[in-house]
């Protein structure tokens, strides 16, 4: 099993928990904790972590 998960919140951002690495296009790192999570929506001012904008305007539950 692996140390990382990923969780799809419905109608909201994504919750990663684990030690990850993310990095943008040109490879400068983003400094992380041991949770955190990530815009799904596009409206965030703090891309690409959500700042809880997308609340009442964003609409989506996949599901696997």
């Amino acid at each position: 099993m692996s140390d990382i998960t990923i969780k799809v919140i419905d109608n909201g951002p994504l919750c990663i928990t684990g030690r990850v690495e993310l990095t943008d296009a040109e490879g400068s790192r983003f400094e992380t904790k041991e949770t955190f999570i990530l815009c799904r929506c596009g409206l965030s001012g703090k891309k690409p972590f959500c700042d809880m904008t997308h609340r009442g305007k964003f609409e989506s539950t996949p599901r696997a």
